[in-house]
């Protein structure tokens, strides 16, 4: 049960809000012993991106709380998920957690980012491309605000 993510030509520009960032390094920190390869990737997502403080964050950018849009090239499917921490993640209310292949691989993110994404299932490699972010939800324990 392995899963990577990686661009054809170069790995998408990342950029993280400074306020979630001590609860990320922690998330991934105890994702280690149940999940090291999935742990790996989100150490190296970290430490590759850019570190915003909050009041500096774009907000076409993918953060936790974020409501995500992205499309399937494979398939032309939309999907809509709203990125949350571990605790608040509901599959029935479409609220992924940050330590999930799909939710490591959609973090930062700006919207036209396009990412290869391996499945679970049947290890298929998939290109999805964010459409559209939306900052904020309606429930408070969707995550940091902006």
């Amino acid at each position: 049960m392995t899963s990577s993510i990686e661009v054809a030509d170069r790995n998408p520009h990342l950029v993280l809000n400074a306020a979630d960032l001590e609860h990320l390094e922690d998330l991934a920190e105890s994702a280690m012993k149940r999940h090291p390869t999935l742990a790996d990737r989100f150490f190296q997502e970290i430490g590759r991106a850019q570190i915003l403080e909050s009041t500096q964050m774009p907000e076409d950018v993918v953060g936790i709380g974020s409501k995500v849009t992205y499309r399937d090239e494979a398939t032309g499917q939309h999907k809509t998920v709203t990125l949350v921490y571990p605790e608040d993640a509901d599959i029935t209310r479409l609220r992924v957690s940050i330590i999930t292949p799909i939710g490591v691989a959609l973090l930062g993110l700006r919207e036209g980012a396009s990412f290869y994404w391996d499945t679970r299932q049947a290890n298929q490699r998939r290109t999805l491309t964010i459409l559209k972010v939306e900052q904020g939800s309606d429930d408070p324990q969707g995550g940091t605000s902006r």
